[in-house]
């Protein structure tokens, strides 16, 4: 069954994000830590699945396979290098709903083979955010990525901002997922209520 999912997508690199932005209504975030010691990133997602069960939001974990499903998380997102060691016999028996990373026809085609909850392409636009070997995608790609994805909810991550919302969505993203765009901003809050709207 294909969920309806929110879409504002933003992504944090710590439970402090999660405190500024889950007030404000974000109801569906990505908790995406990558250097941290196991037992303080454990703690870090049991109190974010607890944060994010209080305000009404759908969590989901990016990478910790393991401890996503050890700390009970419903939701899981994984990139391509991700999962060439996952075990995703684990997280389908543990009920996980995935959301996969693509950048290529290659990758979309796998992704699609697992069932995904949902599908990310990107960059759409150029991304400070990590080194790539896939540059901009563009917003045609967006279009040609949701005609191959059907029903399964498209997410266009990579460069967004607030003026870039609305083409993504005409393009055919169902969702938008956002980084820089708010922890580099002057005044994230300020920043993630444009989204919220934009997003409406």
């Amino acid at each position: 069954m294909v969920m309806t999912l929110p879409r504002f997508y933003p992504i944090f690199d710590s439970v402090d994000w999660l405190e500024r932005a889950l007030p404000l209504g974000v109801r569906l975030v990505q908790l995406r830590i990558k250097e941290r010691d196991p037992e303080a990133l454990r703690l870090d997602i049991r109190v974010a699945l607890e944060m994010a069960r209080a305000h009404g939001a759908i969590l989901v974990i990016n990478d910790h396979w393991q401890l996503a499903i050890e700390e009970g998380a419903d939701w899981l997102h994984l990139g391509q290098e991700d999962l060439d060691s996952a075990d995703l016999a684990a997280i389908r028996r543990a009920g996980l709903r995935l959301g996969l990373s693509t950048h290529d026809h290659a990758e979309l085609d796998r992704a699609l083979s697992l069932d995904p909850a949902y599908v990310a392409l990107g960059p759409v636009y150029p991304t400070i955010l990590k080194k790539m070997k896939w540059h901009q995608q563009g917003l045609e790609r967006v279009s040609e990525w949701k005609r191959l994805v059907g029903d399964i909810p498209l997410c266009a991550i990579g460069g967004m901002r607030v003026e870039h919302a609305q083409g993504a969505f005409e393009a055919g993203a169902d969702i938008v997922s956002v980084v820089t765009d708010i922890t580099l901003n002057r005044d994230p809050e300020a920043r993630i209520s444009e989204w919220l709207r934009a997003c409406a």
